[in-house]
């Protein structure tokens, strides 16, 4: 049994300083202050926790009152997966869509305007931006969420997204290490599993996230899939040869190790989130991210209590915990210090123009503008003048994405032509039912993932027969073949990239 040579006092504080828990209200609950009070360090937000940024920065104020180093985490891309912006749609394009423009600087700018706005808000780690190789496309969780399939590609965005951020103040955490790009299930769901050698891993998994540790990023977040290649039995979040041995060791990474959520079903159905947060921490993590699915003050006891007992057993070295503890409190230090040097905005700022190249308000919307991909039809197309009807088929949206926000071109139709009606359509569309819905409206059909989709090619090569002028607009991966009257690409579903598409629509 480990002999303890600090108190016990110091040994719960350092177990509650590794948890990254959520909470739900967009206020912080009594449960959540006192806990900060006793050694609670980070905390991280969702959509359930924002209404708008006054709030948010009121929210963010009333957690540093308990303790100014305490360190908020948000999981906010951009794109499709957006928190400050969880009602209406983000402001900024995605990755994919930022890749396949291909201008580091822009994605920069990006990024710097994105960090600037979380920094007013009170935000100092954003659990981004993912650094996953999207070699698969049929990926069902990261998708447009990937700069690209090109490691080099993937490599350089990154970094230039990690400069961007950090230039913000705001640190950035670079996932889902080592790699989630060619899984074909999605971990909140179950254990997806890369089954490819070493050399390849290294040769593309691996490449951006060297680049940006070389590039200095703050943090990495861990990926619950089991790659064979470097661990047979473990999933990454818990294996000590990936964590230690190679993120650590190999490609000398200092900074933060945080995880993935532990309720996702990929560790929580076979491990648990007790014994999961265990492992984690034995393995190399240094911060327990949980509170997507679990929320309540129960969650944060019953961790803490676990990596308490886990190191009086012995299972856990009293020095992994406390060496654990002391990278988030290093963190947290980095992030104050920029807090108070000025290089972030103070919450409540007025919004001022970011000082990366390029950087201001409208940049999310020059970057839409410019992810564009329009293809006309064999016919000669002329720009929407009168209100259409918009076909929306919805796939069923993955956790990360979630379905709260809004998307499509609808609204931004609307906007441009008063009295455009919209419908959305699931996996029971019929031809029948967008025709008779659309009367005698010219349609415009949006898709997301079409190619992942039989339903939605099968409805909408129906659609396209039977109205040959249907406009189509590809708010996901752009892998297939343009058709339609006017084929539009938006490469993501962020409201920004919507409004660029109806404007490409109406020739405004």
């Amino acid at each position: 049994m480990t002999t303890l040579v600090r108190g016990s006092d110091t040994l719960t504080r350092d177990a509650l300083t590794v948890l990254q828990p959520g909470f739900v209200g967009t206020t912080a609950p009594d449960w959540l202050l006192r806990r900060i009070g006793e050694g609670l360090s980070s905390v991280g937000l969702f959509g359930r926790n924002v209404v708008g940024p006054e709030q948010l920065a009121a929210l963010t104020a009333r957690l540093r009152a308990e303790r100014d180093d305490v360190l908020v985490a948000i999981d906010e891309e951009g794109g499709d997966v957006t928190r400050l912006e969880v009602n209406e749609g983000s402001s900024f394009p995605g990755n994919y869509a930022l890749g396949h423009v291909d201008d580091i600087e822009l994605t920069r700018a990006v990024a710097h305007e994105l960090g600037r706005r979380l920094a007013v808000c009170g935000i100092d780690l954003n659990w981004a931006p993912s650094a996953d190789v999207n070699s698969n496309a049929d990926n069902p969780v990261i998708g447009v969420r990937s700069f690209g399939a090109d490691p080099e590609l993937v490599a350089r965005h990154t970094v230039a997204y990690v400069d961007g951020l950090q230039a913000a103040g705001v640190a950035a955490c670079v996932k889902h290490f080592p790699g989630h790009g060619d899984t074909s299930v999605d971990s909140h769901d179950a254990l997806p599993r890369i089954d490819v050698d070493a050399a390849t891993l290294h040769a593309r998994e691996l490449r951006p996230f060297r680049a940006a540790i070389d590039a200095g990023t703050k943090a990495v977040m861990s990926a619950h899939i089991l790659l064979p290649a470097l661990d047979p039995e473990h999933p990454a979040t818990l294996s000590p040869r990936i964590l230690t041995g190679l993120l650590r060791r190999e490609l000398g990474f200092d900074g933060l190790i945080v995880t993935d959520g532990m309720e996702m079903r990929a560790v929580a159905a076979t491990y648990g989130i007790e014994r999961g947060s265990v492992l984690a921490i034995a393995a190399g993590a240094d911060a327990i991210c949980v509170g997507g699915g679990l929320s309540d003050e129960d969650t944060v006891l019953r961790l803490r209590d676990a990596l308490v007992t886990a190191v009086r057993t012995g299972e856990l070295p009293e020095e992994r915990l406390a060496d654990a503890a002391e990278r988030v409190r290093a963190l947290a230090a980095w992030t104050r210090a920029h807090r108070a040097g000025g290089t972030a905005p103070e919450p409540g700022a007025a919004p001022q123009e970011g000082t990366a190249p390029g950087a201001g308000a409208e940049v999310g919307l020059v970057a839409a503008r410019r992810a564009l991909t329009v293809t006309p039809g064999e016919a000669p197309f002329a720009p929407l003048s009168e209100a259409p009807y918009v076909a929306s088929f919805t796939p069923v949206a993955n956790f990360a994405v979630g379905d709260e926000t809004p998307w499509g071109v609808a609204a931004e139709l609307d906007r441009l032509l008063p009295g455009t009606r919209a419908g959305s359509y699931g996996t029971d569309a019929t031809v029948d039912g967008v025709l008779t819905a659309a009367g005698e409206r010219r349609v415009v059909a949006v898709v997301r993932d079409l190619h992942r989709h039989p339903w939605m090619s099968a409805v909408l090569d129906a659609l396209l027969a039977a109205r040959p002028d249907t406009v189509v607009v590809e708010m996901g991966l752009n892998e297939s073949e343009p058709r339609g009257a006017l084929y539009v690409a938006t490469h993501g579903a962020a409201r920004v990239c919507g409004r660029a598409a109806a404007e490409a629509i109406t020739g405004r």
